[in-house]
């Protein structure tokens, strides 16, 4: 049976939800570029009449439908980290620095990562000033907070986490573009968290997991694409964990304190440059 052309579209359409409705349905197709067009092509004319039928309805894919068809068969860890090095990379940095650190117990070494400089006497802790750091030149130090994490959960939930949105990112807009959502979310946590407590020791990859989530959410509201739909219920429970934890009931209940300023500073940076990217997507399309 003879390939018949389907759809004839420009490059910059993402076809990439319609084509994962394709793959679910185990709709036979091919797609090749022709002249700044790409071409949807699939065997018999009956079939074509059927998947343009398809793309008018369901244009972006379609959840409720792909739901019912068979779905693609997962790809192996191994295969997941060769897809999405950045964030596999970042995990193992975090991981490792977990281990360096001891969990947050190692002070002689967290002190170095830490957004300002330290140090214990008797009951007490001294803490240096932003400034202070700056002026020695140690930079880093607005950044590497995140590589800091206070006990095993701690860790599991963030790198949980930044493996489910960090490779979302990565798929969609590449892994130079994680790294710098992922530097510049730490800043903004950081600084804000600062700004809001004054020197104190804090840490975690929190903070960038809200930057990472508020940009995916803006994005995806202003460009729909099939990387960056999120699961449903994911969004409000992060933003009801937010919630919950700006009441400070866990301090009340002495479970530790939380960097709630790093959280919504994150937050509010990644719904900027979410608005930023989605419209710049959105006005390409």
């Amino acid at each position: 049976m003879s390939p018949v052309v389907v759809l004839r579209l420009p490059v910059h359409i993402d076809l990439s939800g319609f084509i994962a409705l394709l793959q679910r349905l185990q709709v036979p197709y091919r797609v090749s570029e022709e002249a700044g067009e790409q071409v949807l092509w699939v065997p018999g004319e009956q079939l074509a009449e059927q998947v343009r039928d398809l793309y008018r309805r369901y244009p972006q894919g379609d959840p409720a439908l792909q739901s019912l068809a068979p779905a693609e068969p997962v790809a192996g860890f191994r295969q997941q980290v060769q897809d999405s090095p950045l964030t596999a990379a970042m995990l193992a940095l975090t991981l490792l620095v977990a281990l360096v650190t001891w969990f947050g117990e190692n002070f002689a070494v967290i002190r170095w990562l830490s957004f300002v400089d330290f140090r214990i006497q008797g009951d007490y802790v001294y803490f240096a000033y932003l400034a202070e750091m700056l002026e020695a030149g140690q930079w880093w130090r607005l950044v590497t907070p995140m590589l800091i994490h206070f006990g095993v959960l701690h860790l599991a939930m963030n790198t949980l986490w930044y493996w489910i949105l960090g490779r979302r990112i990565e798929a969609r807009q590449g892994p130079w573009m994680l790294l710098g959502l992922t530097l510049l979310f730490s800043l903004a946590s950081n600084l804000a968290q600062y700004g809001y407590s004054g020197p104190s020791l804090f840490g975690g990859l929190s903070g960038v997991l809200y930057g990472l989530l508020g940009h995916c959410w803006i994005f995806q509201r202003l460009a729909p694409n099939a990387d960056y739909r999120l699961p449903p219920g994911v969004l409000v429970m992060m933003l009801a964990w937010l919630l919950i934890c700006l009441t400070g009931i866990f301090e009340l209940l002495q479970f530790g304190a939380i960097a709630n300023a790093a959280h919504v500073g994150g937050l509010l940076a990644g719904c900027v440059t979410g608005l930023l990217g989605g419209a710049l997507a959105r006005q390409r399309r």
